[in-house]
């Protein structure tokens, strides 16, 4: 049975409730009016054919309603994961290149992320996700929704620019701007117009929606002389191995681990998000095997690889969704679509997709969150905005490593320099506390009270040997650490103990400890420190302490 657990599906299925099918199914059609334009526009953000954004939402549906462990979690193409795709894809498919190639590229860059995401599953490395911090995560995402909104805008204006990054689509737009078609412009702006103001004051109205038929009615009534999707290939999409060479695959799996991490982690605080709501708890390493399941699916069947969209599980649960047969229905309609009216989106124009992308791209944008940092956390806010420049300078793939090693050096960062105090008695406060918030603490003669509120580890380890020497002025005799928030001593740090307490006994002064955890002091003995402190200096509170010290300097 506990294999069981891992196809989440088989419970959906037995435990089913015949009164949640009408909200499941209009939900589901709900679903489907924003599927089909989001998963078109998104596919074409990823360098790819609008067709294979339908191909990738319908099977991605289908798996992740038999693995995927959340009821209300919609899964599809995203547009943070778009520009990744396209960062790795169009430079390695020559210019005017077969599109074909293009999605095969794609289908294996998603059997590698499903292939990734089924192997964390197994491993148990649902963690891994904390290596995007939310402040760098908030930055990136902003660097994105920049880049995306640059991208897309000539698209919308009706004229292409040839140019790789940020400021080359900037540039790239300004001088070509001279170019652009008036009915693209009216079509691209006016469907951008209504989504942004619909989704505004009227947010239960489907925007999209109502744009994209707009903006299709538009084209075909007032013939407009407007690029168009064109007739999509009519059935289900077919079955496919896509083949690349042994070079295009150590490339593609370089770019496949940024694209697992980032749906990894909005995976994750997405399924955080609705969970209170559903009364589930968010399982990591399942929601990890459900993504993987959806990515391999969609490889196999010329789709690219997705992740879970916040704003389309806010729409299904809004809509009334109880389970995952929200998104078969998404994905039996989707189907339907394709196989008795391909045509229906011969007439999509090419502006409104770029419209759609590009309201997605300022609904991705945090502007408030940077404020809130700013406000709240100047080095928070620092690092968000090293990450947001990492990828307008370096670029999508390379901004995400630049994100990670951004979180990773934080915490190092708080570790090399973490918060110490000298302590002392608040004559209205129990017990000791920091010096810099109680000016007027008294503090015993000869006695120094040190707080360092960190591990203590070889990053710091020459940090808190400098602050003891600052502390241990002349009269001196104890220094006391309150060792309660050392969580940890390394070999390098023990080795700076041994020889910080040689020296300072060699001034008459003594290193003494309080409040050291058990693991940390079986540490101590295991590293034979107590051969060189004093085993009797190690007390289990600070009042023990400072009581021997005074009975020994009475």
């Amino acid at each position: 049975m506990r294999s069981l657990a891992w196809v989440p599906g088989i419970e959906v299925a037995t435990t089913y409730r015949a009164e949640w099918f009408p909200r499941d199914l209009v939900a589901g059609v709900v679903l489907t009016t924003l599927l089909v334009p989001q998963g078109m526009a998104y596919a074409e953000l990823a360098g790819l054919p609008p067709i294979t954004g339908l191909y990738t939402s319908i099977l991605c549906l289908l798996a992740y309603a038999v693995f995927g462990p959340s009821r209300v979690l919609v899964l599809g193409p995203d547009s943070a994961l778009g520009p990744m795709i396209a960062a790795v894809v169009v430079p390695m498919v020559v210019a005017g290149g077969d599109p074909g190639r293009a999605v095969a590229l794609a289908s294996v860059l998603a059997l590698l992320v499903g292939l990734f995401m089924t192997v964390a599953a197994v491993a148990k490395l649902g963690f891994v996700a904390d290596l995007l911090s939310h402040p760098t995560q908030l930055g990136y995402v902003n660097g994105l929704a920049v880049t995306i909104l640059a991208g897309q805008l000539p698209k919308l204006f009706g004229f292409s620019t040839e140019g790789d990054g940020l400021w080359a689509d900037i540039t790239g737009f300004v001088t070509g701007v001279d170019e652009t078609v008036p009915a693209a412009l009216a079509v691209g702006g006016g469907g951008l117009l209504i989504i942004l103001v619909l989704q505004k004051f009227l947010p239960k109205v489907p925007a999209i929606l109502v744009a994209v038929v707009g903006a299709i009615g538009a084209v075909s009534l007032l013939d407009l002389d407007v690029d168009v999707v064109g007739a999509l290939p009519q059935g289900f999409p077919p079955f496919t191995i896509p083949t690349v060479s042994l070079g295009e695959l150590g490339v593609l799996a370089a770019a496949a681990v940024g694209i697992t991490l980032v749906s990894v982690t909005d995976t994750i605080s997405t399924a955080s998000a609705f969970a209170g709501r559903t009364r589930q708890e968010v399982r990591g390493n399942q929601e990890m095997g459900g993504i993987g399941a959806a990515n391999l699916a969609a490889g196999l069947f010329q789709g690219f690889p997705v992740s879970t969209s916040g704003s389309r599980t806010a729409v299904a649960f809004s809509a009334g969704a109880r389970s995952q047969v929200t998104g078969l229905v998404g994905a039996v309609a989707i189907t339907l679509l394709l196989v008795l009216v391909p045509g229906l989106l011969k007439d999509m124009p090419q502006p409104m997709l770029a419209a759609v992308v590009i309201a997605a791209s300022i609904g991705l944008a945090d502007v408030k969150g940077m404020v809130r940092l700013w406000q709240q956390r100047r080095i928070e806010f620092a690092l968000a905005a090293a990450a947001f420049v990492g990828v307008a300078v370096l670029g999508v793939l390379p901004g995400i490593a630049w994100a990670v090693a951004l979180s990773v050096l934080n915490v190092f960062r708080r570790a090399w320099w973490p918060y110490r105090t000298e302590l002392g008695k608040p004559a209205d406060v129990d017990g000791y506390h920091d010096l810099q918030q109680y000016p007027d603490a008294g503090k015993t003669p000869g006695l120094v009270i040190f707080r360092f509120d960190a591990p203590l580890i070889f990053a710091n380890a020459r940090t808190f040997r400098e602050e003891i020497r600052h502390l241990a002025t002349d009269g001196t005799r104890w220094v006391l650490v309150a060792a309660e928030p050392i969580t940890d001593v390394d070999t390098t740090a023990a080795d700076m103990l041994e020889e910080l307490d040689q020296e300072l006994n060699a001034r008459g002064i003594s290193l003494v400890f309080a409040g050291m955890k058990m693991p940390v002091k079986q540490k101590i003995d295991r590293y034979g420190l107590t051969g060189t402190i004093d085993p009797a200096h190690f007390y289990p509170t600070l009042d023990d302490a400072v009581a021997a010290f005074r009975r020994s300097n009475a």
